[in-house]
């Protein structure tokens, strides 16, 4: 069965900013960081989420901004029980296609330094352009990516 994602309702609200917690927690500590959820809620509001699914199973989210010169991919979490099986490079897959299809200049993210994500992240074009004490900024430039 092949995975699939599907515009985010009110009703994934609790299910990502949960999903979020329980993934990211360990980062924000380790950063020294706070988190809270009301800035998770007001982000949510404002973004382009996709739930990713696989037949009835919810297996994560992503979530979207634009600007003129980039797709930002905001937060892309997928549940334990199913990661490892490539519903985050799917997902990546997915996201690029639409920045292609909006002809955006670039897809960006940012990673937590300490995150082994930055690895799938690399695997998918995608290159560390800046860094500072928590995070890595990444990009790739989607006129120079090969399909």
């Amino acid at each position: 069965m092949e995975f699939e994602w599907r515009p985010a309702t009110p009703e994934d609200l609790d299910f990502a900013r949960d999903l979020t917690c329980r993934n990211m927690l360990r980062y924000y500590i380790h950063h020294d960081l706070l988190w809270q959820d009301a800035a998770f809620d007001v982000a949510w509001a404002g973004r382009d989420n996709r739930m990713i699914t696989r037949g009835e199973d919810l297996l994560g989210y992503v979530s979207l901004s634009r600007d003129a010169a980039a797709l930002y991919i905001r937060e892309l979490h997928i549940t334990e029980a199913f990661r490892g099986q490539g519903a985050g490079s799917w997902a990546i897959d997915q996201v690029l296609t639409v920045a292609r299809g909006e002809r955006r200049p670039a897809l960006r993210l940012t990673v937590f330094t300490n995150n082994p994500a930055h690895a799938l992240y690399q695997r998918k074009g995608l290159r560390v352009v800046g860094r500072d004490e928590c995070f890595l900024r990444m990009q790739v430039d989607l006129d120079r990516l090969q399909c």
